[in-house]
C-alpha cells in the first residue's frame, strides 16, 4: 500500500507534511545477562543467585520500577517491587531467594530461568508497554551483555 503525503505550495515553495517521529526508546533497558553460573546446576541458592538479569537505567532522572515486569522465553514472569534505579545506574535481578538492596533484587526462586544455551528476556514497562529485550543463543560463554 502507497502513503501520499500531504504537501502545500505556496508562494513557490512547497512543504511536506511528515509523520511524527517514533516514540523515544525506554530509558529502562536490558543491560546484561548472566544465564549460565558458575558450577553445576543443582540448584543451590549461591549458583541460582549467580544467574541474574541486569537493567539500566540510561536515562537522566530516577525511575521508580514498581510493576514492570521481565520474562524469559518460558514465559518465567518477574514483576518488580517499589525500586528506585537513579540515573545511570543498573540493579541485578537475581534468580534465587535474598534481601533487596542498592543494586540487587531477588525473585525468589528455587530453580534456574535463564537457559545455558539460548533465551530471550524481554521487559515491559509497568503499564505493560514493551520496553526492551535482549536474546542470545550461545552456550560457550556465561553471559551476555546487551
Amino acid at each position: 500500500m502507497r502513503t501520499v503525503l500531504p504537501v502545500l505550495v505556496a508562494a513557490g515553495c512547497a512543504a511536506v507534511v511528515l509523520p511524527s517521529q517514533a516514540q523515544a526508546a525506554s530509558a529502562i533497558q536490558i543491560y546484561k545477562i548472566y544465564y549460565n553460573s558458575p558450577g553445576a546446576d543443582r540448584g543451590g541458592n549461591t549458583s541460582l543467585n549467580a544467574e541474574y538479569v541486569e537493567v539500566k537505567n540510561t536515562g537522566r532522572s530516577a525511575i521508580e520500577l514498581r510493576g514492570y515486569k521481565v520474562k524469559d522465553a518460558s514465559n518465567h514472569w518477574y514483576t518488580f517491587p517499589a525500586y528506585k534505579i537513579g540515573a545511570g545506574k543498573t540493579v541485578k535481578v537475581h534468580t534465587g531467594k535474598g534481601t533487596t538492596s542498592a543494586g540487587n533484587l531477588y525473585q525468589g526462586r528455587s530453580w534456574y530461568v535463564w537457559n545455558n544455551d539460548k533465551d530471550t528476556a524481554t521487559l515491559y514497562k509497568s503499564g505493560g508497554a514493551f520496553a526492551d529485550s535482549c536474546s542470545y543463543n550461545n552456550s560457550r560463554v556465561d553471559y551476555k551483555m546487551c
